[in-house]
Order: structure tokens, then sequence, then C-alpha cells
């Protein structure tokens, strides 16, 4: 936590926005896992005619440059931070009485939009094993290093929950120290509609970078595999 954080929290009233703060993105996170899944063939169809991907499958965006893949995701980060924008004018007005559903909401559009990059860069999420790197994704994007954890299929129950409380524990810290002038009513509009932008922008970004580098090592694996491939044969020695 930063310095000024520090004081903050050293305020009864900040120390418990704090912890309500920390309560409803547990609360909006676990919500959202249990209920918020983006549409894979739907998603598949509007990256094919949406945006003009010539790909059958999300293996085939393996084989389009990065830099494509890039652009779709800088757009679908900016949707996020828009839409974020709206709900954080309207819950705003409420000040410190619409904290909490307001948390809620935004903890989805977090979720779709860390679910939708992970589309994007080829990583559908149908089993376990995908579910849990989705939410190493979700802690990465709230600057949370959760080590590498064993997430094998029949921890995950149990992974994710401790991924949440740990994202909830290191986000309240800063929410609480940039939400705090929400206390007051209608000036809390504006405020809401710029730190909700930005609160998605932080993570969209990060969640990005997760993505784009896992793209390329196994973009990567996959060319290794391919030169490796015994029924590709190699070119005849000189001479021959």
């Amino acid at each position: 936590m930063s310095g000024s954080g520090a004081k903050l929290s050293s305020s009864p009233m900040l120390s418990w926005l704090q912890r309500r703060i920390q309560r409803a993105l547990v609360k909006g996170l676990t919500d959202a896992y249990e209920s918020v899944r983006v549409d894979h063939e739907r998603y598949l169809l509007q990256l094919r005619h949406g945006h003009g991907l010539p790909i059958a499958t999300y293996d085939g965006l393996f084989t389009l440059p990065v830099e494509h893949l890039d652009a779709i995701a800088l757009s679908t980060v900016r949707a996020g931070m828009k839409l974020a924008a709206a709900e954080g004018a309207g819950f705003g007005l409420g000040g410190i009485l619409t904290l909490v559903p307001d948390l809620g909401v935004l903890s989805v559009i977090t979720l779709r939009t860390v679910q939708k990059l992970s589309l994007l860069y080829g990583f559908p999420i149908n089993t376990d094993e995908e579910n849990a790197e989705l939410w190493v994704a979700m802690a990465s994007a709230a600057g949370v290093d959760v080590g590498r954890e064993v997430v094998e299929k029949e921890v995950v129950q149990r992974f994710v929950p401790r991924v949440i409380q740990r994202i909830a524990v290191e986000a309240s810290a800063d929410v609480v120290e940039r939400w705090a002038a929400r206390i007051v009513p209608l000036v809390s509009s504006v405020l809401g509609a710029g730190l909700n932008y930005y609160f998605v922008r932080a993570w969209g970004e990060r969640a990005q970078r997760y993505f784009h580098d896992k793209h390329l090592r196994v973009r990567e694996q996959k060319l290794r595999e391919l030169s490796a491939d015994p029924l590709v044969l190699p070119p005849l020695p000189s001479g021959s």
C-alpha cells in the first residue's frame, strides 16, 4: 500500500470503509464468478464478422498477426471503460449508500472484459483448469501475484475463492483511497464515473499484457511442435 493509503487507513471512518469495500469486492467477484460467462460461440462470430478475422475456431487466432489482436484488445478494454464510467456516474449519485451495488456491477464489467481478452488471445474457458487460469489473470490484473499455485481440477473450487479474497484485500486498499470522496453525494457522480473508468483501464491493461504474453508463449510452442513434426521431411543433403 502507498504511504498516502496507509495514512487514510488510519482513520476509523476510512478503515470501516475499506472493510466494507473488501466485503463488497468479495461478494461482487464471487457472484460474477458463479454467474457471468461470455458466450464463446457468439464472441467467435463477433470476431469473425464484427472484426473481420478469418478464423473458424479459436485456434485460428494463433495464425494471425498479434498486432491485430492487440488492436482489438485495446478497443475491448476501452468499451469496458466507457460502460464502467456510465455505471459509476449513475450509482455515484448516492455516494457511500450505493458503493456496494456499484462494486458489484463493476466486478461484472471487469470480469466480462477479462473473459473477452482471454478468448481474443485464443484461450477459451471450458474446463476447471482454464477457469482457474482466468482467475490467475484476474489476480494479475489486480496486481496480485498468486505464485502460479497448483490449479488441479480437484482444487479449483477452493483455489478461486482464495484468489478472490486476495484480490479483494489488495484492491480494497487502493479503492478506499480513490473512492473516499464518494461519501459526498452528487459530487461523487462525476468522480464515480472517472474512478470506474480508470479502474477498468488499469485492470484491463494488465490483463491484456498477461494474455498477450501467454499468447506469444503458446504460439512459439506451437511453432516448435510443428517444426519437430516427423511428417515434415528434412531437406536432402547437398550432392545427393
